[in-house]
């Protein structure tokens, strides 16, 4: 899967997806990752602006429409014949979850569009984007953090990123739920031990061990999630969870 990330801090990325999972994906060939500048597309050569006051007045700058959708059909065109989305990372969009990171898994790529100061003017949003994401409700200070969490959450999904497949599917979210606690050695630290059931050797009780641990901490810590689950798992029953 290709992440064209089109930003105009490309040196927020340095470093970023060079350590661990990501760049084991790369080297793999199972994921690539282009950094565009969007003030090489500017119309002004010599100062290369891509922001301007807003009409009708109000405090802060905009994101001048002309870089970003030439930096947009740059992409598109350098994709053309793929299953690619162009995603504007906005507080506006639809909410990033799991689910979600597991419907963009299905693309051959994705772009994404970090914007900056108050925004990108309207026109962009109207005309050249497929989809808004939105990493929380919450205002940064622009969309590259909110690229690099996208790209983390779906790289990770693509099979062969992992070393190993159930690292993805025993999660936090996989399934809906919270991941139930994990301990390591030793057994005993600081006076805590690990709970016998996980030292039995009996894979049967230690799954169930987990699954209840699961729903519990996920009743207790996420009740948002929880009402989703049991919601789901009475429409699957047709009786309560």
């Amino acid at each position: 899967m290709l992440f064209e990330i089109l930003t105009i801090f490309p040196r927020a990325f340095d470093g970023v997806f060079d350590d661990s999972i990501i760049r084991r994906a790369v080297e793999r060939g199972l994921v690539g990752i282009r950094i565009e500048d969007i003030r090489s597309y500017s119309s002004d050569r010599k100062h290369h602006t891509v922001d301007d006051y807003p009409y009708g007045g109000g405090a802060g700058m905009l994101m001048r429409p002309q870089p970003v959708a030439d930096a947009i059909r740059a992409s598109r065109k350098r994709l053309e014949g793929r299953r690619v989305n162009v995603a504007l990372l906005s507080p506006q969009g639809r909410v990033f979850t799991h689910a979600y990171a597991q419907e963009l898994c299905g693309l051959d790529a994705l772009v994404l569009v970090c914007g900056r100061y108050k925004g990108i003017d309207e026109r962009v949003r109207e005309r050249f984007v497929d989809c808004e994401i939105s990493v929380g409700d919450y205002v940064l200070s622009g969309g590259e953090i909110a690229a690099m969490a996208v790209v983390d959450a779906v790289a990770r999904l693509i099979p062969g990123t992992l070393g190993d497949r159930e690292s993805a599917e025993t999660d936090s979210l996989y399934d809906g739920l919270l991941e139930p606690p994990q301990y390591t050695r030793p057994e005993e630290f600081e006076g805590m031990r690990v709970p016998e059931v996980l030292l039995s050797g009996n894979h049967a009780r230690i799954r169930a061990w987990q699954r209840e641990q699961a729903l519990a901490r996920t009743q207790k810590l996420r009740p948002d999630l929880w009402e989703r689950h049991r919601i789901g798992a009475e429409g699957h029953s047709g009786k309560g969870a």
